[in-house]
């Protein structure tokens, strides 16, 4: 399932006007998509006592970051992520200008740009 809604999921950030003022503000548009869009999701879902991933929609983990994040800590978040069990897959979308391997501790991994819809 999760590999049939990743594209879905990304050309809806990607066509999308997103607030990047903050990050809250940012999950707020993208649960507002979701939602429009008629895509179940869980909202800041705790994966361990540390780790809570912003969206989780059918085993894709979605995590949102703006910049001002250090990329190294985001691909160490991601590494920890993918090592859950209801992580099928992982999604970052992000104001950063980062890449993403193909693949993170045995699962896909995918990268959208935020803010694309601005230009």
């Amino acid at each position: 399932m999760a590999r049939t809604l990743i594209p879905t999921v990304i050309n809806l950030i990607r066509s999308a006007r997103i607030d990047l003022s903050t990050e809250k503000r940012a999950q707020a548009d993208v649960e507002r998509l979701l939602t429009g869009a008629g895509i179940p999701f869980e909202r800041e879902v705790r994966l361990t006592e540390i780790d809570i991933i912003d969206f989780l929609i059918s085993g894709i983990g979605l995590e949102l970051k703006l910049r001002g994040a250090r990329k190294r800590d985001v691909y160490r978040q991601l590494c920890r992520y993918a090592r859950h069990p209801r992580i099928e897959a992982l999604l970052l979308a992000s104001s950063l200008s980062m890449g993403l391997p193909a693949s993170i501790e045995g699962k896909d991994a995918y990268f959208v740009k935020l803010g694309e819809a601005w230009l």
